[in-house]
Formats: C-alpha cells, structure tokens, sequence
C-alpha cells in the first residue's frame, strides 16, 4: 500500500509499505478514505525528530471502511462506515472507566513513562503506525472506533478523529460562563473550531488572535472577534478594552509549542536537528524548549478567578510557570489530550443536516495522499491559504 512516511526533518514521502494486517484478536483493518493533516503532525515534520525512527508512517485522524475484524471484535463488521480516535483505548480500565481515554492502563506506554498510545505519533507514544495511508490496524477495535452512518461526506464525520473531541474539550475545560467572554489564542483547525463550539455552546463573545489573514477571515466569517495583532502588549492592551479592563472570563491556549515568535526556542530546536538523537532527545525532554509565549500571555489576560484552557501540545520541560500570578489571580488552569470517546455523544448529534458547526466546508484543501509532501510544506510555512488539510487515498 501507499503511506506517509517520516525521513527526517520536513522530509515526508509517500511510499510502498507492507499492508497492514490482524494481529491480535482485538484488531481491526480499514480502507481509508479520508484521513486528516494535524497541526500535531507538524511537531514531528519541525520539532519532534529525535523521537521519530525513519521509516515511521504518519497520521492520526483517519476514517475508512472496515475490511477485516479479529475474533473478539463483536461490534464491527466489513463494510462498516467508522472513525478512529487518535488514541488507542481499551474502554475497559479503570482511567477508560472514568473517561479518561488519553491515560488508558491497556495501552499506556510505560516504558516511556506516558499516557496511551497514539497513532502515528513517535516512539513516546508507542511507534504505531499512522493512518495518512490506503490501510490502517487498529488495534483495541472492540472498543476504539466510532460507526458513523453510510451516504454522508466524509467531512461530516472525519473530525471525529481529534479536531473536533480536541476542541470540545479545550470548551469544556475552560468553563465559560452562560454569555461569559472567551479569548482564544490561535485561530488553526483547533482553536477555529474550539471558538464555533463556544459560540454554538453559549458564550456570548469569542474573541480570536491570530497572525494569519486567512484564519482570521474564516473565524470573522463565523462571529468571532478576529484580532490582527503580534506584539504581546498591543495583544493585552487590546484585550483590556474589548472587556473593560477586567479581561475575558476564559482563555484557551490553541497555540502551544511552535518556534514561530521565540528565536530562542527555533535555535534550540534547530540545533538538535543536528545532534544525535540520543542527545537530542535529552535536550528536548530537559532542556525547556518549550515556546510559552502563549501561555504567558494567557496567564496575563485573563480575569481574576478565570480559567485558562490548553489544548495546544507542549512538549519538553517548560520554562518555570509564574506561579505567583497564577495563584493571585485565582486561575484555574486544566490541560491535556483530549478523551474522544468521552465526548462523542456529545458530539455526534451536531453532525447533522443542519451542521451548526460548519464541518462540511471545515477543510481549506483536499488533496490525494500522492500530494501528502506539498501539503506538509504548505501546512508548515502557512501559505497558500492552508488551513486544514484532508488526505484521501
């Protein structure tokens, strides 16, 4: 089959590789027919090389058809139009019990000291392979993936994958009250889609922060208070009016680790590029190359006794958080890899003819997995109006 596939630094091509095939009796094979580029895939095409192994397939957001079930997989059945969470979860445990997919004790990747393991995404999270190809394994199918119904355009069901559990969660995390005010940093697939949940959820004003024209244009096209701005202090000062001076009741952090804006962290991330990777692995988990402009100017707007939401990932030990300011202020602070299943339910009804949240034209570009190496380019340097990426075998 044809796959993704991880050479190096901003050097992914599309290969020949062996297809997948049932390993466990929990397993599942699909045919992918779509399949989506994250802006977490991005880590690994700039940042996140030391822990990548060439030859390693990419891609975490994908559906497909069901060609092949194992003896334990009652639920599904060829030919079934699903879904497949970014993570791998068992849906028996404990942490899956207590909706806590992202730390399933089936799948945790132990030896590496993290939380379940994910597809596509580094030896940190297991070294699975990804679903940017024409098949896919997954495995704990007896649980993981989500049946969604035949006839609809993939567009109305794919997100299901990460964006949209990913930010439904970040909306959740950062408790906006009934009409309350959001700030939203970065306005990418996600915090574009955390804001058309909020406003669908009930806020009464969402305001967005972002550098690129086309994001912008697209969250203004759905209501939200699109700001063009760069320096920090014109960021706060222009926060400050828009609330008063009191500043918004939420933030949500969209942004997190990204060398863009911080010559420090890109120096520090160029360099261990060219570094052995047993090296440079030890620099990227000690060494706080973490970018947390956004964070701090998160901590800085929001109101006192306001909660700060992050969904973008850091990675790395981070810079020292100013913890006085957190604790004066009284912010709550949640965080963390989003549990899909728990929120499908939640979910699943908003995909509907009506399409409050606007997933049918939620993508910028769809393009056969051949033109996978352009996409990432385009994606990583935000040019050419690229915003979200779908893959189709």
């Amino acid at each position: 089959m044809k796959a993704v596939v991880w050479h190096g630094k901003r050097d992914v091509r599309v290969d020949t590789v062996d297809d997948p095939v049932i390993q466990e009796p929990t397993d599942a094979v699909i045919r992918v027919t779509s399949s989506g580029i994250c802006g977490s895939d991005l880590h690994l095409y700039e940042v996140l090389g030391p822990f990548m192994t060439e030859g390693d397939i990419l891609g975490h957001e994908p559906m497909g058809i069901v060609e092949e079930v194992g003896p334990q997989v009652t639920r599904l059945k060829p030919g079934d139009r699903v879904v497949v969470p970014f993570q791998i979860a068992c849906g028996g445990c404990w942490m899956c019990a207590q909706g806590l997919q992202t730390q399933c004790e089936t799948t945790q990747v132990r030896e590496e000291g993290m939380g379940a393991a994910l597809f596509g995404y580094t030896r940190l999270y297991g070294r699975v392979p990804g679903g940017q190809a024409e098949y896919l394994r997954v495995p704990q199918a007896q649980y993981g993936p989500i049946t969604v119904p035949v006839g609809p355009p993939d567009d109305r069901f794919v997100y299901l994958s990460d964006v949209l559990p990913t930010a439904w969660q970040a909306v959740e995390y950062a408790a906006i009250p009934d009409g309350g005010t959001l700030l939203v940093l970065g306005l990418g697939p996600i915090g574009d889609m955390c804001a058309r949940i909020a406003l669908h959820r009930g806020a009464g004003r969402v305001i967005g922060v972002d550098p690129v024209a086309e994001r912008r244009d697209r969250a203004l096209a759905r209501g939200v208070e699109a700001l063009d701005l760069h320096d920090r202090d014109e960021v706060l000062t222009a926060i400050r009016e828009l609330t008063g001076g009191r500043g918004p009741d939420s933030v949500i952090d969209a942004v997190g680790m990204e060398a863009h804006g911080s010559p420090t962290t890109k120096a520090v991330q160029q360099m261990v590029g060219i570094l052995p990777d047993a090296w440079a692995a030890k620099i990227m988990e000690t060494a706080g190359v973490d970018r947390l402009a956004a964070l701090d100017l998160a901590i800085e707007a929001v109101r006192r006794g306001g909660t700060i939401s992050i969904i973008g990932v850091y990675g790395g030990m981070a810079d020292p958080l100013p913890m006085l300011t957190l604790f004066d202020k009284q912010i709550q602070l949640r965080m963390g890899q989003a549990n899909v299943r728990r929120w499908v339910d939640d979910i699943l009804p908003l995909l509907t003819d009506a399409d409050p949240l606007g997933v049918e034209s939620f993508a910028s570009h769809r393009v056969p997995l051949s033109a996978a190496p352009i996409a990432y380019q385009q994606f990583q340097e935000k040019k050419d109006g690229v915003v979200k990426v779908l893959l189709q075998p």
